[in-house]
């Protein structure tokens, strides 16, 4: 690696800076706009692996979830206009679940801009409220320190995407400039008059519960709200898809807000005398639609910790809002002195039991029954197999029925985006190849980025694809069927066989018809030595794990008469 050379070019020094930063995969789909960069990514190939992707929306995606699972910046290139609108979906959900991301994106030539050039896009005008920061590099030597400060703020604060435009004819701009230094992360804690406050309230309070969420959590932040949790008899409630945070055996464990939010665990929140929210932004698929905690002020007393100053307050008006990294808040909130004999121990445990209670499924109609291959998964995964999910009805399989041992054994987006499934799973295997990693994906989300399963094969990345099939956009159709009874327009879906396309792309295939067929069937897919997919049939009437489709319609019917 040079440093501080004469004749390095605007992309040498680009990929420099990735080195120094730690890079270890990038993601992409070429563009001419950055040739430069992908020269210098030839010659850095033993230190930075380049993932080639088949769209930009699957190579943002996988950026994400490398990011989301390492807690490093997830790192992507995409050319210029259609590339990055393609990759925008990315961005949104690393926004959204606040992930440490970096998009590059290829730019016009300078002297090009403002005459809407080839491709051209203004990126700070596209991505101004999508993004945590956007920035064009228009001088080559500035690049170490635009991207230092790319990584820093990617990273610190509240975490999150930023997007960085290089213009071409920047790239093979040759300067002399010297490297920044490798970015560091900065912990934000909590005062000590918090803290004393924060027991002090738990000394008054009768029936408290933690909700953990959000990110910057590490294996170490988790150990260290599972010990706060033992040490003051405290349940503990995970937010929209952020279950890892917190073991879901563990008898303190109350359960997860969200689509598949237990009716129990609903009505605690709202019974609830002091709510301890950690890293969670509170948002509406956590708390029902704003539902369960009044807006401004709540009925609840609540202690809000989060990393960005500027959430708290943005909602809720906390009776203790702390401004502090997760992992620095665990730390020390696990050192606070116990609390002798609880009054809340029964509420603790009765918590505890409606998760467990939650954990029963129905049966539902048809030959396959979903919670019967959940209850199976769970019994069969070790606990650090890795699942990954999109965005549909069938996630409440995983989300419901699944029980999360271990952290950063979740990956699936708080904004609720589509086609995230695979290749977030294809990242996932990369980062973590002994582990198991399994993707959810319905027939409709999987098709949105389908395409990445040559990725898999290219790659070899070992996943097992889990297609839910039921021949619709499952969730757009429940709800038309509250809304519009018996008006189906626009959620049929006509499908291929799911097994025979990825055999045609070189995966094991496998088709599952009965719930007695998954087990070996998962089983083939396990030891066959690639990346596999299996496609399970569902009745379309199994539209939810609580009430059928022609149920949810009659609901709606009686209610409109």
């Amino acid at each position: 690696m040079t440093t501080g050379t004469k004749g390095r070019n605007g992309g040498q020094i680009l990929i420099d800076a990735l080195r120094i930063h730690g890079v270890e995969r990038a993601f992409c789909v070429p563009g001419e706009s950055y040739l430069a960069a992908l020269d210098a990514l030839h010659e850095a190939k033993d230190d930075i692996e380049l993932v080639v992707c088949r769209q930009e929306g699957g190579a943002a995606y996988m950026a994400e979830a490398y990011g989301k699972l390492t807690g490093k910046p997830g790192i992507c290139f995409v050319t210029r206009g259609p590339g990055a609108t393609n990759a925008s979906v990315g961005v949104h959900t690393a926004f959204q679940d606040s992930t440490p991301t970096i998009l590059f994106i290829g730019q016009v030539a300078r002297d090009q801009v403002e005459r809407e050039a080839f491709q051209e896009v203004d990126y700070r005008r596209m991505f101004g409220q999508m993004a945590k920061w956007v920035v064009q590099i228009d001088d080559a030597a500035r690049i170490p320190e635009l991207v230092s400060q790319a990584f820093h703020r990617a990273v610190n604060g509240r975490p999150g995407p930023i997007v960085v435009a290089l213009p071409e004819d920047m790239l093979i701009d040759c300067v002399d400039v010297a490297d920044a230094p490798a970015y560091k992360t900065v912990e934000m804690h909590a005062g000590q008059a918090q803290l004393d406050e924060l027991r002090s309230r738990l000394e008054q309070a009768e029936r408290p519960i933690v909700i953990v969420g959000g990110a910057g959590w590490t294996e170490d932040a988790v150990a260290d709200i599972r010990s706060f949790s033992e040490a003051m008899r405290l349940p503990v409630a995970a937010s929209f898809r952020c279950q890892d945070l917190f073991d879901n055996t563990h008898p303190n464990y109350a359960g997860d807000l969200g689509l598949a939010a237990g009716p129990k665990l609903i009505q605690r929140i709202k019974d609830s005398d002091l709510l301890i929210v950690i890293g969670a932004r509170l948002g509406e698929m956590t708390t029902g639609g704003y539902s369960l905690i009044d807006i401004p002020v709540p009925k609840q007393t609540l202690v809000h910790v989060h990393a960005g100053a500027e959430e708290l307050g943005r909602v809720y008006h906390a009776d203790l809002p702390i401004n502090a990294s997760a992992a620095a808040f665990a730390r020390q909130a696990a050192g606070l002195a116990p609390i002798a004999e609880p009054r809340w121990a029964e509420w603790t445990r009765g918590a505890n039991a409606d998760y467990r209670e939650n954990l029963e499924h129905p049966a539902v109609p048809g030959p396959v029954q979903m919670g019967d291959i959940m209850a199976w998964l769970r019994d069969h995964l070790p606990a650090d197999a890795i699942l990954t999910t999109g965005a549909g009805n069938y996630s409440a399989w995983a989300h419901r029925f699944y029980q999360y041992r271990t952290f950063r054994t979740q990956l699936g987006p708080t904004n609720g985006s589509m086609g995230y499934g695979v290749p977030a799973a294809i990242a996932a295997k990369l980062s973590a190849p002994e582990r198991p990693v399994i993707a959810f994906a319905g027939d409709g989300c999987f098709l949105m980025n389908g395409q990445e399963l040559a990725t898999a094969m290219q790659y070899d990345a070992r996943v097992i694809v889990l297609v839910i099939n039921n021949g619709m956009y499952g969730t757009i159709r429940m709800h038309q069927e509250r809304h519009y009874p018996g008006r189906v327009s626009g959620t049929q879906l006509t499908n291929p066989d799911f097994a025979a396309l990825a055999r045609a792309y070189g995966l094991h295939g496998e088709t599952v018809e009965t719930t007695e067929d998954f087990a070996p069937a998962f089983e083939r897919a396990e030891q066959s030595g690639k990346p596999a997919l299996i496609e399970v049939r569902i009745d379309p009437e199994a539209l939810t794990p609580k009430m059928s489709l022609t149920q949810i319609r009659d609901q709606a019917l009686a209610q409109g008469t």
